[in-house]
């Protein structure tokens, strides 16, 4: 072992010690351990020169050195078979084993002496500047539990979207089947099919009958599917509902128009209703953050916003929307407690904030159905039947000794205030004994005094 002090006789010893200037090398220190055959390194702790002596010589480069304390004796163990080891290195503060992280860079061979992991060759060198016996630095707590992520957006087929449908003036079409129905009259007159007094009737002409040839037929088909197609597809539109079409399960558009409107009857017609509508909901069962049953009816105020997927999106958009209703209370609902008795922290009693978080659930899972939510609040949060009873008297003691704690906060001001008066004008002259028997006494009085006020 090399180092920059004059070696003596006897270290280790009764009179073993280490003086001021005595100087080890790093290397030196981290190899004096154990080896694996049970033999250990033979390290003999050094001695300072003498305060007479001369300088020491410059140190040439190379490991770094720690100065070791003036007059500070250490701690050896020594034996008939061993060299002298000192304490401090057979008793390091490492830490347990830690699992590696793959990819670190540092291989894992053994144990060291203090029971910590000793790197293998691949693992990156100690800095220079640090003590061997030094406590490694403490590993960070557990950190608080990060929030789940955002659940998914519902899955909807991008081509069902609304978009406007085929769809003409109620008018036009009432025209064009009168005038097929004209059509269809013109060539009965022609056969000659009409009866001679209808005829006169309609101020037509009459001709006798000659029989139906088959162009006569074709345009009496033409004119009668004309008159079905034209009279068949008419509707009357009301403000406030659409109608969804559909042929063949292929979606085809909406209709939004009033009045009286034309579509094809050949294709599927549903209704849906555009209004803006309210739903009471029944007491509803669910758990606050303790576990605690509740009964809790919300009020949902909504409108179907785009009607193809409002109507084949889901099978009911209304029945998804209760049982929508109902998983987002049991989500929102269990982050808080319904009560916080015994301290100020945020409760299921702030129904601003709760319908808040509520609506903004409800809207996330209703928007892919094509549904605009507007509000969701809970109109009424109330304990379960079975542990009401014992959740009231719990408020009611929490309620007195919040009262208690604010007579007794108040009772100390009084006291304190009066004794400072007392002494601080000079008007009487206490020892700790006398003081203390006057806050006693004052205190007893001013909260008897108030008791009795208020009963």
């Amino acid at each position: 072992m090399s180092m920059q002090s004059n070696p003596e006789p006897g270290v280790g010893g009764d009179a073993g010690g280490v003086d001021a200037g005595a100087r080890i090398s790093l290397p030196q220190l981290a190899n004096s351990g154990v080896g694996e055959q049970g033999s250990t390194t033979a390290a003999r702790t050094p001695t300072a020169p003498v305060p007479d002596a001369p300088a020491a010589p410059a140190v040439p480069p190379g490991p770094a050195l720690i100065p070791v304390d003036a007059g500070r004796r250490v701690a050896v163990i020594r034996s008939e078979n061993t060299a002298e080891i000192p304490v401090h290195l057979l008793f390091r503060d490492d830490t347990g084993p830690v699992p590696l992280v793959p990819g670190a860079g540092a291989d894992v061979v053994g144990t060291g002496l203090g029971g910590g992991e000793r790197p293998g060759p691949g693992a990156p060198a100690a800095r220079s500047g640090a003590r061997p016996g030094a406590r490694p630095p403490r590993q960070a707590g557990p950190r608080a539990a990060v929030p789940a992520p955002a659940r998914p957006a519902t899955p909807v087929d991008p081509r069902i979207a609304e978009r406007p449908g085929p769809v003409v003036a109620g008018p036009v079409a009432v025209a064009v089947g009168l005038l097929a129905l004209a059509g269809c009259a013109a060539v009965l007159c022609w056969t000659g099919v009409l009866p001679p007094g209808l005829a006169v009737l309609l101020r037509l002409p009459a001709y006798p009958y000659r029989g139906i040839r088959l162009e006569q037929w074709g345009l009496l088909a033409v004119g009668v599917s004309v008159m079905v197609l034209a009279f068949g597809g008419l509707g009357r539109g009301q403000v406030g509902h659409a109608w969804v079409l559909s042929l063949f399960g292929d979606y085809r558009g909406s209709v939004r128009r009033t009045g009286l409107v034309w579509m094809s009857p050949l294709l599927l017609r549903r209704r849906v209703d555009l209004r803006l509508r309210h739903w009471r909901s029944e007491p509803l069962g669910v758990v606050d953050a303790n576990g605690t049953a509740l009964r809790v009816v919300v009020l949902v105020v909504w409108r179907v916003r785009d009607t193809a997927r409002a109507t084949l999106a889901v099978a009911d958009h209304e029945r998804y929307l209760r049982e929508q209703v109902e998983a987002a209370m049991a989500r929102v609902l269990s982050q808080l407690p319904a009560d916080a008795f015994h301290e100020d922290a945020p409760t299921l009693r702030d129904v601003e904030a709760v319908g808040d978080a509520l609506t903004r659930v409800l809207k996330s899972e209703t928007e892919p159905v094509g549904i605009e939510l507007y509000s969701a609040q809970p109109t009424r949060i109330e304990y379960a039947p079975e542990v009401a009873a014992a959740m009231r008297r719990q408020r009611v003691a929490a309620i007195d000794a919040r009262h208690r704690d604010a007579v007794l906060t108040s009772v100390v001001d009084a006291v304190d205030d009066t004794v400072h008066r007392l002494t601080s004008r000079g008007l009487v002259e206490l020892d700790a004994y006398e003081r203390k028997a006057l806050v006693k006494d004052l205190t007893v009085a001013f909260y008897t005094g108030r008791g009795a006020g208020e009963g």
